[in-house]
């Protein structure tokens, strides 16, 4: 009896130190969650810095689609079943966010966007280059890896063209104008000759050490495959959108014309700003904010001592050449100017700085025509180059030198760079949440970072000042634009034609602004609402704390989760409030 009794016992203590550590399950989960999105989108790893998958592609087809989807649901489970009283209230944290990225994954995959795969802002026929952005090259063996994935990309040619075609027979396509700049996009690439296709770069960069031979047998591969894989799969994806996809591309613009278009805009701004705010009060929230605006850009019109109407100063802004470039070289040598101002005065907004680097790039000629002013790439985890502030030099007269400061200071430092850095530098923060992007958090801040050029002095005249109000009304007019074109039936043109009233951008900038909304809906609404928030936050904080608020705390006290919804922010900050007190 004794002895059972002991058995018992052992059995009983055996089972308890048999149970896991709820925080060393999440911890495990995580770090597989990481190896499943490094393994199942290998650029994405090598963009990273994990160089593990540099011959591989992702597999674009319905059923890698359906795959990752199950794959998400498994650790979804996985994650349900943690025992959440025993977390810490880090891993606490941790688990609501990332339970909430699974649920937002799940209520957007019925919208099935893979069925939509390009666009002029997005797809492969302008991603896939890229790679020789962040691809190692440095080695005969890495040319081979490199090679490998450009035989790879008829595949995903091949399956997208299988999703197209599939969301031709559920009504679920684009508007005609995004696949006719589609169209110039790709003549574009396959049109020029191999010695000046963007994927031949990799030959002017062969390191110098290496034998003639191979240096020759590398290059005359590469040609060659440009000149085969490369040109071929890229005219099937031309021939396969002007002769079958195009005639079948929707003539009305916004998502209200397709089969799911309400509810999917719904989704859209949920996603997007993480609230609940409804497209009416998005649009009312826009109409008040371009009012207030107005009336700044009036009283500044009046400073600077023109004497005619807004929109005549605004004419005079985009057409009088006192205000845009003939040289692009001159443009980024100012660019270069006003970051390296900006750097030196970062220390007193800030007591956290990033260690990343980052590095202005002049933007590829193959898509300048239909992309925006300016976009940020973050640095890998690595730290192997630097993040990229990349510039349009695309039509120069386009490219007004009075919103250049505001421009730079929401891309680089310190909006893009400086926050999604900081982020990335969190180390006591798993991958997933270091990488989470909630763009009402990572746009909102990227405005809110333009208005620290008023603090900083950075606004060195009354045009450089008006400059910021204009891209501040452009974030306005955004939130009217967005949810007019896909709640109340705004056509393109009408969409235009209210930017270019209120907004000083130029018509070339505006209408490719416009465009991007109607592909991208509700992303456009995240600017605005993410600003508005930090703001209010920090005003509030300011008059809570008085005597003890600290610019530089507030800063720090923003930042320190990485991007997350607007709610919890709001918490976080309240909770730094009682702490400060």
């Amino acid at each position: 009896m004794k002895i059972r009794l002991l058995l018992l016992a052992f059995l009983i203590l055996s089972g308890c130190a048999m149970k896991k550590d709820p925080n060393a399950e999440i911890t495990q989960l995580f770090a597989n969650y990481k190896e499943y999105v490094m393994r199942t989108f290998p650029e994405m790893a090598t963009y990273e810095g994990d160089h593990r998958f540099d011959d591989r592609l992702t597999d674009l087809s319905e059923k890698a689609e359906k795959a990752h989807y199950d794959s998400l649901h498994m650790y979804s489970k996985q994650l349900a079943a943690i025992d959440t009283n025993k977390l810490t209230p880090e891993n606490k944290v941790n688990y609501e966010l990332v339970s909430e990225m699974f649920a937002d994954d799940f209520e957007g995959e019925k919208f099935k966007h893979h069925l939509m795969p390009l666009t002029q802002q997005d797809g492969i026929h302008i991603g896939f280059p890229q790679i020789i952005e962040t691809q190692v090259l440095k080695t005969p063996s890495d040319y081979e890896k490199y090679f490998k994935r450009l035989r790879g990309f008829g595949k995903q040619v091949t399956d997208i063209i299988a999703n197209m075609k599939k969301g031709m027979q559920e009504k679920l396509v684009p508007p005609k104008f995004a696949m006719e700049q589609v169209l110039t996009q790709i003549a574009a690439i396959k049109d020029v000759p191999v010695d000046s296709s963007p994927f031949m770069t990799p030959a002017l960069q062969i390191d110098k050490s290496w034998s003639q031979s191979d240096k020759d047998r590398i290059t005359k591969e590469l040609a060659a495959i440009i000149g085969s894989d490369i040109k071929s799969n890229y005219q099937t994806l031309y021939d396969f959108i002007k002769n079958e996809y195009l005639p079948n591309c929707r003539a009305i613009d916004g998502v209200s014309a397709l089969p799911d278009g309400e509810e999917r805009y719904k989704f859209a701004i949920r996603h997007e700003t993480t609230t609940s705010m409804t497209a009416d009060e998005i649009f009312n929230l826009g109409m008040k904010e371009v009012t207030r605006i107005q009336a700044l850009m009036e009283e500044l019109k009046n400073q600077i001592g023109f004497k005619g109407t807004l929109a005549e100063f605004n004419k005079y802004l985009l057409t009088d050449t006192a205000f845009y470039y003939t040289d692009k070289q001159k443009m980024l040598d100012d660019f270069a100017a006003i970051l390296k101002t900006m750097d030196a005065k970062l220390p007193s907004l800030f007591g956290r700085l990033p260690k990343a680097p980052y590095a202005l790039k002049e933007m590829e000629s193959y898509r300048t025509k239909s992309a925006p002013q300016a976009y940020y790439y973050s640095a890998p985890e690595d730290r192997s180059r630097p993040g990229y502030f990349y510039v349009n030099t695309y039509d120069l007269p386009s490219r007004p030198k009075f919103t250049m400061t505001a421009l730079a200071l929401h891309e680089a430092i310190p909006g893009h760079h400086l926050q999604i850095a900081v982020a990335q530098e969190l180390t006591a923060l798993p991958w997933v949440r270091r990488q989470m992007g909630f763009t009402a958090f990572v746009e909102g801040w990227a405005l809110y970072a333009e208005s620290l050029g008023y603090e900083t002095g950075m606004y060195t005249d009354l045009y450089q000042r008006y400059g910021a109000l204009t891209f501040e009304m452009w974030r306005a007019c955004r939130l009217v634009v967005d949810a007019g074109l896909h709640s109340k039936n705004w056509t393109r043109e009408q969409a235009v034609q209210f930017m270019m009233t209120h907004a000083s951008n130029s018509e070339l900038d505006t209408r490719s602004e416009v465009d991007r909304y109607i592909v991208w809906p509700g992303q456009a609404l995240a600017y605005k609402i993410g600003e508005l928030r930090i703001k209010a936050l920090r005003s509030k904080a300011e008059k809570t704390l008085g005597t003890k608020f600290s610019i530089t705390k507030f800063h720090d006290a923003i930042l320190e989760n990485g991007a997350i919804p607007l709610a919890m922010l709001e918490k976080n900050i309240e909770e730094w409030m009682k702490s400060v007190k």
